[in-house]
């Protein structure tokens, strides 16, 4: 769920983060900060997160008979 707001807070999804890559960001607050870490004035941005990828589906062993009713 992108829009959850119960999830574990890290520097990555915060209002005040910028990502630089590597692990790191850069705080408006802090200065530059791991990525997994956060301080008391975290913030969540749901733009920041990336959802889970989902499983593709594997068409390969699919034939005509298994969409048709």
């Amino acid at each position: 769920m992108l829009f959850n707001y119960n999830i574990e807070p890290k520097c990555a999804y915060c209002h005040y983060a910028t990502d630089l890559g590597f692990g790191e960001v850069i705080c408006i607050r802090r200065g530059i900060m791991s990525d997994s870490w956060y301080c008391g004035a975290f913030r969540y941005e749901p733009t920041k997160r990336l959802p889970h990828v989902s499983p593709g589906l594997k068409a390969s062993g699919l034939s005509d008979e298994d969409f048709s009713l």
